[in-house]
C-alpha cells in the first residue's frame, strides 16, 4: 500500500545541467490508528521543493518517500503536511543519493552551484590559491615562494598568521620554529619554544630557507639559503608589488596562543587598504586583490571564526574541515597508534565521518556564524604526508552547496587528484604546485618556474 503518489515534476528554473524541480505529490490513502486504509479525497496535495538537485535525484527521492506507519489519530489534521523530520531526512538522503550521481561522471552539474555562489561571494572560480606560496618549488611563506605564486597567476597568496612577542604578525605555519629555520644554530636553549616568545628581531635573525634545499634537493637554489621569515606586512607588499593582483587568503593559526589576533588581523589590513576596493589590475592579469572576495579568512577554530566575524563581516570566512578531536566526529575512535596502519595516510584513508547527519551540524554551524565556505581535507590517491580524510565526497561537497556554501579543499598537486576531485564537485585548491594547478585549469603560466626564479633574483 502506498501512501502517497507523485502527479507531475515540473522545471521551474534552469541553471546550467541544474534545475530547480517542482514536485506535487497527492495523498490517496492513509492508515487510521488501525492500520486501515482511510480514502482522502483527491483536491489534498503537497509540495516539496528541492533546489539545484541533479533532476534524477530529485525525482527519485521524492518518489520513493516511505508510507508512514502507524501514525497518531489524523482527524482534523491537515494532509497537506509531511512531518519536519521526514521532510530533513528526505532531503538529506537526496543529497547523499545525488553525491552518488555526481561520482558517476556528473561533473558539470556540480560545477554549476558552485560557480554561481562563487560569484556571489566576489571570489574567483574555480579559485587557485598558492598554499604557503608556491611552496614545492621554494621554501614555504617566504619571497621567492610568493613572488613565484604571483608571477605564474595564482588567484591568492595562502599564509598561517602568527604573533610575535612584540606584536607583529608573521607569516609561519608551525607554532614552534625547529622544521623550518636553523634556530638550533641560532637559539640553541630555544628550540622547542614557541614563536610567541620571540621578538620580530630575533626571529629576522634565522634562516628560513636552507632547510629546503637540503630536504629538496632537486630543488634546490644557493639563493634560498638566508631567506627570511616574512611579516604580514611584507606579503602584501609582494602581493601588491607585481603585474598580477592576487588575493590574500590568511589563517589565524593556533589562534588560542594568540588573545586578539583577529582584531590585529583587521587593523593591517584596514591600514593597507585590504578591507576596501582596491585599484584594478591591467587588462590580462590576475585581478583577484579587485574583486570583493580579495581577502578570504580561514580557520580550524569555532570561536576564531565566531571572531573574525565580529571584527569583519563583511570579509568572505572558510571554515577548515578535519576529522578528529574538537572537529568533525569519526565512525571510530581508535587511534593512529592503536590502528595498526602502516602510515598516517592509511590511517587517514580509513577514517569516515560518523554520519551524513554529523557532517550536515558543521556545515550547518559554519553557516550560522558567518562562515561562505569550507576548507575540507582531501584523500590523495598517491598517499604521502598531505593525504588526509576524505571530506570531498561528492554528496558532501552537493550538501555544502545546498547550504549556500563554496568548497575549497586542501592540499592538492597531481594532475590526476585535480581531475578526481574537480569532477566530485570542489570550487577551487589549496596547491603547493600553482603552475600544474593552472595547467590543469586551462590557463597555464606565461613564463616558467625557472625563468621567473631567476627573473626575480633566485
Amino acid at each position: 500500500m502506498r501512501s502517497c503518489s507523485v502527479i507531475k515534476t515540473l522545471t521551474v528554473t534552469r541553471l546550467g545541467a541544474f534545475v530547480q524541480r517542482h514536485t506535487v505529490i497527492k495523498w490517496t490513502h492513509l492508515p487510521d490508528r488501525l492500520g486501515h486504509s482511510q480514502p482522502r479525497q483527491p483536491d489534498s496535495a503537497l509540495s516539496l521543493r528541492a533546489a539545484r538537485r541533479p533532476v534524477t535525484v530529485v525525482a527519485g527521492a521524492v518518489e520513493s518517500l516511505p508510507p508512514i506507519r502507524n501514525p497518531p489519530p489524523m482527524h482534523g489534521f491537515s494532509t497537506t503536511l509531511l512531518t519536519t523530520t521526514l521532510l530533513k531526512k528526505t532531503l538529506l538522503a537526496a543529497a547523499v543519493m545525488s553525491g552518488l550521481m555526481l561520482s558517476s561522471g556528473m561533473a558539470a552539474a556540480a560545477d554549476a552551484p558552485g560557480k554561481v555562489l562563487s560569484e556571489k561571494y566576489g571570489l574567483p572560480w574555480p579559485a587557485a590559491i598558492a598554499h604557503r606560496g608556491a611552496s614545492f618549488d621554494a621554501p614555504e611563506e617566504t619571497i621567492p615562494a610568493y613572488t613565484l605564486a604571483r608571477d605564474l597567476g595564482a588567484d591568492y597568496l595562502e599564509m598561517d598568521i602568527q604573533r610575535t612577542k612584540d606584536g607583529v604578525l608573521i607569516a609561519l605555519h608551525d607554532d614552534v620554529l625547529e622544521r623550518t629555520t636553523n634556530i638550533a644554530q641560532v637559539f640553541p636553549t630555544r628550540v622547542k619554544d614557541p614563536v610567541s616568545t620571540f621578538t620580530l628581531a630575533e626571529l629576522k635573525q634565522l634562516d628560513a630557507g636552507s632547510w629546503f634545499n637540503k630536504a629538496y634537493p632537486d630543488r634546490a637554489r644557493d639563493s634560498y639559503n638566508g631567506l627570511q621569515i616574512l611579516t604580514l606586512d611584507e606579503v602584501i607588499d609582494i602581493a601588491e608589488g607585481g603585474a598580477n593582483k592576487p588575493g590574500l587568503y590568511i589563517e589565524t593559526k593556533v589562534p588560542n596562543k594568540f588573545p586578539g589576533v583577529e582584531a590585529d588581523l583587521k587593523k593591517v589590513l584596514a591600514k593597507r587598504g585590504w578591507l576596501t576596493q582596491r585599484p584594478a589590475a591591467a587588462a590580462g592579469h590576475v585581478n583577484v586583490a579587485h574583486m570583493p572576495g580579495r581577502v578570504v579568512l580561514q580557520t580550524f577554530e569555532k570561536q576564531s571564526l565566531e571572531l573574525l566575524q565580529k571584527e569583519m563581516p563583511q570579509v568572505p570566512k572558510v571554515l577548515l574541515l578535519w576529522i578528529g578531536e574538537g572537529s568533525i566526529e569519526p565512525k571510530s575512535s581508535v587511534a593512529f597508534k592503536d590502528s595498526g596502519a602502516k602510515d598516517k595516510a592509511s590511517y587517514y584513508a580509513a577514517q569516515e565521518v560518523k554520519s551524513p547527519e554529523e557532517f550536515q551540524k558543521w556545515i550547518d554551524w559554519a553557516k550560522a556564524h558567518g562562515a561562505i565556505g569550507t576548507g575540507p581535507s582531501s584523500q590523495l590517491a598517491q598517499g604521502g604526508d598531505q593525504s588526509y580524510m576524505d571530506l570531498v565526497k561528492p554528496w558532501m561537497n552537493n550538501l555544502t552547496h545546498e547550504k549556500g556554501m563554496v568548497i575549497h579543499p586542501y592540499t592538492v598537486d597531481d594532475a590526476a587528484d585535480f581531475k578526481r576531485i574537480r569532477n566530485d564537485g570542489v570550487d577551487g585548491f589549496f596547491t603547493n604546485r600553482t603552475a600544474e594547478l593552472l595547467k590543469f585549469y586551462g590557463r597555464p603560466a606565461k613564463e616558467s618556474i625557472d625563468a621567473i626564479l631567476k627573473r626575480n633574483g633566485y
